[in-house]
């Protein structure tokens, strides 16, 4: 009897354990995440959270081309870079180069251009090599083209956009790009060069400090304040601006040009924001330059483009530098025969 019951209890268990995997196999497997994702569309429209949170894991099942970020569909950094740029670099750089431009026009209308005290003699003695001439103005209209260009690609959609129209817009700052692209290279070769030629004249000495003290009594009064061939305010300008800012846009410019180097974008973003702040700086600053060798210091224009300048003005604004030109002017060349002196006879 207990054999018979133990059977029956076996079979019972057999057919049990059959009936639940036959149940189990007939079952429909479940939804993919296709599927779901259908279903979604369905209940709730336009909601594709789900897929753009897988995409943005970084998983490089998602991509296909094996490289350093190619397995990143979507930065999210790239949002922040993007508020970083259209927010406080853009307002508080427009700012910073209206603010500058308005305090040298409001400068120069109160005060006017700095003038010589005594009449031009006439005599002229060389400030500038023909050399000197060359690398600064390659220097100058290189890096113009490329202020202008990168304030127009930068603040083009705020101001100009909206006169202009879109198709003049667009073809504007598609030549901007390109001329910044190409003369960049020009830029930092010209650059470089001016370091070169320019520093020996541009090493701080004691009068220098002199010189920044009574600035702006000298820009405002027109006040005599000696000085070398560069005074205190060109080489603050020279090392300031001609090599701290020049490298710091010449480094973070070579990033964003050449991107075939493989960088990766946050380098590449954090490039931009070092360019685009240096940039702005150098540009507010450069004005104070454009404008004392312009409109700003009477006849020193005339230096640069001729590469000449009056006893009077050398005098009254570069008086170490003038007295050394005079010293060695009367001093006889290397070799020459002083007047008066015997003359060797050659041995025959």
């Amino acid at each position: 009897m207990s054999n018979f019951s133990g059977l029956c209890l076996g079979v019972a268990l057999s057919l049990s354990a059959s009936l639940a995997l036959a149940q189990q196999q007939s079952a429909p497997p479940p939804p993919s995440e296709a599927q779901q994702q259908q279903q979604r569309q369905i209940t709730q429209p336009g909601n594709n959270a789900p897929v753009w949170r897988d995409v943005r894991s970084g998983q490089e099942n998602y991509t296909s081309i094996k490289g350093r970020e190619t397995g990143v569909l979507i930065q999210s950094a790239g949002e922040t870079w993007r508020q970083i740029r259209n927010g406080p670099v853009t307002f508080y750089g427009g700012l910073l180069v209206v603010l500058i431009a308005a305090a040298i026009l409001g400068f120069y209308s109160i005060f006017g251009p700095v003038k010589l005290h005594d009449k031009p003699t006439g005599r002229l003695i060389q400030r500038f090599s023909r050399l000197d001439q060359v690398v600064h103005w390659s220097v100058a209209i290189s890096f113009c083209v490329l202020g202008l260009s990168g304030l127009i690609m930068l603040f083009g959609k705020h101001v100009l956009l909206p006169i202009i129209g879109y198709t003049l817009f667009g073809w504007l700052t598609a030549l901007s790009k390109n001329l910044h692209n190409f003369v960049a290279p020009i830029f930092i070769v010209s650059v470089a060069a001016m370091i070169v030629l320019y520093v020996r004249h541009n090493l701080p000495k004691a009068y220098d400090l002199k010189f920044l003290l009574g600035a702006f009594a000298v820009m405002a009064k027109g006040k005599h304040i000696p000085s070398g061939k560069f005074n205190g305010g060109e080489k603050v300008w020279f090392w300031g601006g001609v090599v701290v800012m020049s490298i710091i846009v010449t480094w973070s410019g070579l990033i964003l040009l050449f991107p075939n180097f493989d960088q990766t974008r946050a380098v590449m973003q954090e490039a931009w924001i070092w360019h685009a702040c240096a940039a702005l700086l150098y540009i507010s600053i450069s004005f104070g330059h454009m404008y004392l060798g312009t409109i700003g210091l009477e006849g020193s224009y005339q230096a640069m483009r001729s590469g000449y300048v009056d006893e009077t003005w050398a005098k009254e604004h570069h008086q170490y530098w003038y007295e050394e030109m005079k010293a060695s002017a009367r001093q006889p060349a290397r070799g020459a025969v002083p007047a008066g002196a015997p003359h060797m006879k050659e041995k025959t």
